[in-house]
Formats: C-alpha cells, structure tokens, sequence
C-alpha cells in the first residue's frame, strides 16, 4: 500500500487514497492502531483517507489513533488539501470536499509551486447541547461545571463538525483530565479538549487532548473552538492566534457565522507497506 506521511503543526497523518487502501478498507479500524503505532507502525495521529465524492471535488475520511472514525479534522483536512492539489486531483486552487460534517471549502497558497499554507472555511459552530453532543439543558454550554472527583472545572462546548470541551485554564495534570474528560457520561460520542490560557484577546495558548489520538502537537478543530468559546466568553476577539505546542493557527469567526483557519502543512515522506505485513495486521 502506497502512502503519505504528512503533518499540519505537528499533528501528523498517514494519506493515502481510497484505490491504494481499497483492499484493507474492510479492516481500517484494526488497521488504524497499527499503522498509527510509533513503534511497529508509520506513527501518526490518525489515518487521511482520500476518496471519491458525488457531492464535492474529492471526499475525506479519517480514522483516529485508536481505530476509531472521526466526523472531521481541521489540520487532517488541511494535510488533504496540499496532498490533492500537489497532485492534480483537484482543478483549482479552492476547492470542495466532502466529510462526515458536511462539505468544507478549502484554499490552497501555493509558493514555487508547492502548498505552503491552507485555509479552510470549516462552516459555523453548533452551540446546542444536542447537536454536540453533550447532556446538559438550556440553549448553549457556557461555563457548565464539571465535577471530577473532588475538584469541578468548568468547560463551554462547541461542535465543529465534532465534539470538544473548551476549558479556560491549564492544570499542571491537564493530560490525566484530558482522558478523563474524553470519557465522561456527559459527552455520549466521547469529546475532544482543548485547555486554554489567554494572554491576549487576540492571542490564546492551547494544550490539546484529541478523542481517539490523546494529547497531540496541534488541533485544528479545536482551535476553531477555542476562539469561537472565547468569544461566547468575553476573552476572545473573533480573530485571534491560537498557539499550539506544534505552531500557529490564525482563526477568524466571520460576521457571516463561518469559522475560517489558516495554517501550514508539509509533505515528511512517501513509502509502500509490503502487502504480507498489510495482510499480518488485518
């Protein structure tokens, strides 16, 4: 199986197209923990699956760390949109792609030739318990207090396109919360969270504990929340940096209700996976 290594700040993915994984695609989820294996495997945080759309230009699928699927990833998006372009999947330099959160719009700038950065319109926010999902009344999740144990911090949820907690402080044990929070009966599809110090309100710094891959360099998603919480919560302007262990991203949440990203994303390398150790670990 023919594959690309590729990372957006530090979040890193394994792309490969829906043709190369067509004859594994039946035992991706086994397939994910192995291939996204540090030690034994490519190492990643998640698996870009490139795949046909009747929708959009080109469709995405991605798998987490663990085997399981995502609705959406902001930097794995972000890694697709160099990988398709560089290769003449896409026409232009904007573009559609179909994912489980509906049809993102991304836009290539291109330097001698080659992707250097990439926005994304990642759509609007959804602010209703419901819809992302988390058990909790009322018309948002501002400032909900959570008790773990014998300490309550308080989190705003947001969707994009996928669940996250938005916390407005950074405990020393902010990793040992994160898997705590991930799995707690309040998130029913599990959440995503982002531990958040503002230093200015245009400026927040951000740990991130990703659903599925745990604490990882980057979050595009979830810096997309954290500044549309931010704003919810009167500390953040609506265009800010946010700043992850692995580097920037510039988000905008439009007057229109659209949250825009901006970010880099590279190439690592290219390989084949011999088809015996493919067929060993199905």
């Amino acid at each position: 199986m023919r594959f690309t290594k590729m990372e957006g700040l530090g979040n890193d993915f394994i792309v490969v197209t829906e043709e190369d994984l067509s004859p594994y695609l039946a035992h991706i989820s086994s397939l994910a923990r192995k291939l996204c294996d540090r030690h034994f495997g490519i190492g990643a945080d998640g698996i870009v699956v490139v795949t046909p759309s009747e929708r959009a230009e080109v469709g995405m699928r991605i798998w987490n760390a663990d085997g399981s699927e995502a609705e959406m990833c902001g930097n794995g998006i972000r890694c697709l949109a160099k990988f398709v372009f560089e290769r003449g999947m896409v026409k232009g330099e904007e573009f559609t792609v179909e994912t489980k959160a509906g049809i993102m719009v991304p836009r290539v700038i291109v330097e001698a030739g080659r992707v250097r950065e990439v926005v994304v319109n990642m759509g609007k926010p959804r602010l209703a318990p419901p819809e992302i999902p988390v058990r909790v009344t009322g018309d948002r999740a501002l400032r909900v207090p959570l008790a773990l144990g014998e300490r309550i911090i308080s989190f705003t949820a947001v969707s994009m396109g996928n669940p996250h907690a938005v916390i407005f402080e950074i405990p020393p044990d902010w990793v040992e919360l994160g898997e705590e929070i991930e799995n707690h009966p309040l998130f029913p599809e599990r959440v995503n969270v982002e531990f958040v110090k503002v230093e200015h309100p245009r400026r927040a710094v951000v740990k991130a504990w990703e659903r599925g891959a745990g604490a990882t360099l980057a979050c595009g998603t979830g810096a997309c929340a954290v500044l549309v919480a931010g704003v919810l919560n009167g500390v953040l302007e609506r265009e800010a940096e946010i700043c992850l262990p692995g580097g920037v991203l510039h988000i905008r949440w439009s007057p229109e209700g659209y949250v825009i990203m901006r970010g880099e994303v590279k190439e690592i390398f290219t390989g084949e996976i011999q088809d015996e150790v493919m067929t060993r670990w199905m």
